[in-house]
């Protein structure tokens, strides 16, 4: 059965959705900029750093669903500009092993929440024995 949760220190969706959708099986989180975290405000605009923020974001929500980012199978990138792919892959590589990088899907979005570069969204396979229960606190 499906479990939805926000993280407490991001702030609440200003849509209509959750932070992160798990199951016994994987665990769905929904698409974040730089402008969603706190105190990322003044790296705005320079995408290596957004996504560094995003990944480190990312990595946390993971860990209160008891996987990590080597647990991810799927990622979606949606860049403001084409032309910030290299900056965003250069960042992104550090994240992940070369041998196992996830299946990813990388758009031009035009215009992205708070005027960030980029967001990501992802999916990963929980691991075997991960608890069925609520996330753990962050």
């Amino acid at each position: 059965m499906a479990r939805y949760f926000n993280d407490p220190t991001l702030p609440s969706p200003e849509f209509p959705g959750s932070h992160l959708v798990m199951d016994e099986h994987y665990v769905h989180l929904s698409g974040l900029t730089a402008a969603d975290i706190q105190g990322s405000d003044a790296i705005l605009g320079d995408a290596a750093e957004e996504t560094r923020w995003i990944l480190r974001r990312l990595s946390h929500l993971l860990e209160q669903a008891d996987c990590t980012l080597a647990d991810t199978v799927r990622v979606q990138v949606h860049l403001t500009d084409l032309s910030l792919q290299q900056a965003v892959d250069d960042v992104y590589s550090e994240w992940f092993e070369a041998a196992r990088y996830p299946a990813r899907t990388c758009t031009v979005s035009p215009r992205l929440h708070g005027g960030a570069a980029v967001e990501i969204t992802l999916t990963a396979r929980r691991p075997e024995g991960a608890s069925p229960d609520e996330p753990s606190e962050g």
